[in-house]
């Protein structure tokens, strides 16, 4: 079981380096964002943000808005600084028990979904935070082969690994209408979106 302050601490070690040691492809971002719905006037929420490496990508597409929220107080400290703009707002905190003002058009959880210790309770917390028609995505820019192998690592004790996308879009379709699975050796995502 993945305990909710070791993933703080592992986290917080990683903030100073984390956006130098990023590794990106802007065409797999670009095909997760358009999956995901994340287009001019949406209201994003980015869960578990880290030091909002997607921010960028979601403010060139015009958004409305971008909340995003983070358990690492070191990656939130880091974003703050990055993105002071009056559309971002940035918080430290865990999506499952957060207070969140009104409903998003996009949730997104890129390359971090294994790090949360019941994916189920979170599925089901982030889908009641979309609006009618609003969509949930979890992305990871990188196969699942390629995840596994990374967690395997030093990220082995506050990850439980990916899960195979079709078992994904299963919990997904609990509360969702999953419009996209996709795992492949460029990358990992499912989509769903409220009814």
């Amino acid at each position: 079981m993945i305990d909710t302050n070791d993933v703080i601490a592992f986290f917080d070690r990683l903030a100073p380096d984390w956006d130098a040691e990023m590794i990106r492809s802007d065409a797999v971002i670009g095909s997760i964002l358009d999956r995901a719905g994340v287009g001019p006037g949406k209201r994003v929420l980015d869960v578990a943000a880290g030091t909002g490496v997607l921010i960028p990508d979601y403010l060139a597409r015009d958004v409305e808005s971008v909340t995003a929220i983070d358990i690492s107080p070191e990656m939130v400290r880091i974003a703050r600084e990055k993105f002071p703009q009056a559309k971002v707002s940035i918080f430290c905190g865990d999506a499952e028990t957060a207070d969140f003002e009104g409903l998003f058009d996009c949730v997104v959880v890129y390359n971090a979904f294994p790090h949360f210790p019941e994916p189920e309770r979170l599925i089901r917390r982030l889908a009641a935070l979309l609006a009618p028609g609003g969509r949930l995505t979890v992305a990871h820019g990188m196969s699942r082969e390629k995840i596994d192998a990374h967690h395997r690592g030093a990220a082995r004790l506050v990850s439980n690994g990916p899960m195979p996308a079709e078992e994904l879009a299963a919990l997904f379709g609990r509360f969702l209408r999953v419009t996209d699975v996709i795992s492949d050796e460029r990358m990992y995502q499912v989509v769903g979106e409220k009814e």
